[in-house]
């Protein structure tokens, strides 16, 4: 029998109650439980062997408790949760961290007006650093976006949108777009340190620079990793934005009050042109699993483009999420391009819709930009009740002409 059989045989037999806390299980219990599947098989040598591996090997995967701090047949047996298998001290040596990583705060102007102190990044940015590239909007032209956070556990995305900005912020890179997923130990030490200190309730965002569902096929799903970390508190929410369907482990993951799914939508007709990810009644779909399993769920339309008949298609799209599906909130956003995005685009056959110029790059003319708004809007208004609605990366003279207040923005990246 090999290792992973044995190992597996013991970690069942360590049990969890039905709310998924980890019970002990003394050494001497649970070599009475073995024998009873396993008579002739183990011998007692053999299992106190594979019990060791599993607490002292270098990803241990369960720890003893015991009155002695020896190993013994009274040693209490748990389980370490797959988040926390990293907090080793071999894990810590590699990152050079004695205590976890530090915060650094600064003064950010708000939209409102008013200073506040908030993470700049923890450590050295690499994994959770605040988005500030957008400046706070002076004239008329500029373009409104709070400063959130962002989990940057992986960059790129499989999915092939032609007016993709990953296309510009990657062109450098070998691989451009290419999905890679970053260390899951420096991303859990540097989440856990900010967890720990931080009393400002913030929303981290997962997705900005990469699909957030991107990872859940593999062996190591992001989510399945991530969600526990944040339900060890109360203040802080994890933000997950994506294209993807693929919603299995979230379904299975108990509890997920402090996890937020938020999915891009289009209109269909917008999404079979031009984005090459999965298809929106299946975005739709899931997004009603995850709503029905007790997750709060946002939508972001965006970006919204001016075909023939885009009316009949956003309102269609509008029907088609509010049947058995009620957004926590609604961001929408049209179509604009950095000129790094555009350069860095092969089907280019979406410019031609971009009039006019912003501090955040080419927009849809200014008239054009506001009825698709106000009829969405007024939609969703009239016919469900519903007023969560927000913009996204839209100008001051496009909010004030809505008669929306862009200084209490509650847009998808916020809380």
């Amino acid at each position: 029998m090999s290792y992973g059989q044995t190992s597996k045989e013991i970690d069942w037999r360590i049990k969890t109650d039905p709310e998924g806390k980890v019970f002990g299980s003394a050494r001497k219990e649970l070599w009475r439980e073995i024998l009873k599947d396993n008579f002739m098989k183990w011998s007692s040598s053999f299992f106190n062997d594979k019990i060791k591996k599993l607490i002292f090997s270098d990803t241990p995967k369960i720890k003893f408790i015991s009155s002695t701090n020896r190993f013994n047949e009274d040693s209490q047996l748990y389980i370490i949760p797959q988040n926390q298998r990293f907090l080793i001290k071999e894990q810590r040596a590699k990152y050079n961290i004695g205590g976890l990583p530090k915060i650094y705060y600064k003064n950010f102007p708000s939209l409102a007006g008013a200073e506040k102190r908030l993470v700049e990044r923890v450590n050295d940015g690499s994994i959770i650093t605040r988005f500030d590239k957008t400046p706070i909007p002076e004239n008329s032209s500029d373009v409104v976006c709070p400063h959130f956070l962002e989990l940057k556990w992986a960059y790129g995305c499989p999915f092939d949108c032609s007016w993709c900005y990953l296309k510009g912020t990657f062109r450098f890179r070998p691989n451009g777009k290419e999905p890679v997923i970053k260390d899951y130990g420096k991303i859990g030490l540097h989440t856990k340190a900010f967890l720990e200190e931080v009393q400002t309730p913030e929303i981290l965002n997962t997705g900005e620079i990469a699909d957030s569902l991107m990872n859940e096929t593999s062996d190591g799903p992001f989510s399945e990793f991530i969600i526990p970390f944040f339900e060890t508190q109360k203040l802080h929410k994890v933000l997950f934005l994506t294209k993807s369907p693929n919603v299995k482990n979230l379904l299975e993951i108990e509890p997920h009050n402090q996890a937020i799914i938020s999915f891009s939508l289009n209109a269909i007709p917008v999404a079979k042109k031009w984005e090459k990810a999965p298809p929106i009644l299946k975005r739709i779909e899931a997004a009603k699993k995850v709503y029905k399993a007790g997750y709060e769920v946002r939508i972001r339309i965006d970006p919204m483009v001016p075909i023939d008949n885009w009316k009949e298609s956003y309102l269609e799209l509008v029907d088609l999420i509010f049947k058995d599906l009620i957004p926590e909130r609604i961001t929408l956003g049209s179509l604009r391009g950095l000129q790094s995005t555009i350069n860095g685009c092969s089907d280019t056959s979406w410019v031609k819709y971009l009039k006019e110029s912003s501090n955040w790059g080419k927009k849809i003319d200014l008239e054009t930009r506001f009825t698709m708004y106000s009829e969405v809007i007024e939609y969703l208004r009239s016919k469900y009740n519903y007023e969560k609605v927000a913009l996204c990366k839209e100008t001051i003279k496009m909010w004030n002409g809505l008669k929306m207040n862009y200084k209490q923005i509650s847009c998808n990246c916020v809380l």
